[in-house]
């Protein structure tokens, strides 16, 4: 092959690679299968409970007074602007027994940021965070579930690993309501799953957080009738690892082992 088609091809296939795990990222059961650690599969009697897009003063409170009722802990991925806003909501949440991450400084999608302001907006929300909490966050949610290799590289600089969901509530749109909410989640409920929630509805349908509020009490005597302990990441067993053993690195992106034809599917973008 000749050098202009060899950098071509090289090219290519980075350019592929570019599209490939937003693909993963989109389909559920595929990225679960492939990719279990970045999905959020742990230990198999547990399951994650997790939230996006706090905190805020108006829901956040009322999801730690339930959560407290229930005897629960959850992770709750914090928007940096937010815990800037409240940082006193950010530490009660710390003081309540739960584990704060990242969802990013803004919820913005990060399919079409350089370099540089991915790890600008992941490196200012990590340390919002930290400086309102006391706590180093360790996982790392990006808006819409988008991944890139920027993503990647600068999660990993910044010490936060990735991860995404196995069940979610659909809970931001307008037609939420607790039961539909619960009947979402269920569907792809199993042990090891991670849950993604809202505790808040600054990036979906105002009020939405209420039929997630009133879906928990539910969900989670579900999860126990199961023999399912309910908990935060951090008692998940989702630390570390390779491709090999189920987690994406930049290294495995960049290589197009994720490229398009690999029945990933078409890219397309997650609502969350």
């Amino acid at each position: 092959m000749s050098r202009p088609l060899r950098t071509a091809a090289i090219a290519g296939s980075a350019l592929a690679a570019l599209y490939a795990l937003p693909a993963l990222a989109s389909i559920g059961p595929l990225r679960n299968r492939l990719a279990p650690r970045l999905a959020g599969v742990g230990h198999p009697d547990h399951v994650a409970l997790t939230f996006d897009d706090g905190p805020h003063p108006l829901s956040t409170p009322r999801f730690l007074a339930e959560l407290e009722r229930l005897d629960v802990r959850a992770t709750f991925f914090l928007l940096g602007r937010w815990a800037a806003r409240s940082p006193i909501l950010a530490k009660e949440i710390v003081a309540a027994g739960h584990e704060v991450a990242v969802h990013g400084y803004e919820h913005r999608c990060l399919l079409a940021r350089g370099a540089g302001a991915t790890y600008d907006d992941l490196a200012r929300a990590r340390d919002v965070i930290a400086d309102a909490t006391g706590e180093q966050p360790r996982w790392f949610r990006p808006p819409y579930g988008v991944l890139t290799g920027a993503v990647l590289t600068s999660a990993r600089r910044l010490g936060l690993s990735p991860v995404l969901w196995t069940a979610w509530g659909e809970d931001w749109t307008a037609r939420a309501t607790p039961d539909s909410v619960y009947r979402t989640v269920v569907a792809d409920l199993a042990g090891g799953g991670t849950i993604l929630l809202h505790d808040s509805d600054v990036t979906s349908v105002p009020g939405s957080w209420r039929a997630t509020l009133g879906a928990v009490p539910r969900l989670v005597d579900t999860c126990r009738a199961r023999g399912l302990r309910v908990g935060p990441l951090a008692e998940h067993g989702v630390d570390g690892g390779t491709v090999a053993s189920g987690t994406l690195t930049s290294e495995a992106f960049a290589s197009g082992a994720f490229a398009p034809g690999a029945g990933l599917g078409t890219a397309r973008l997650v609502r969350r």
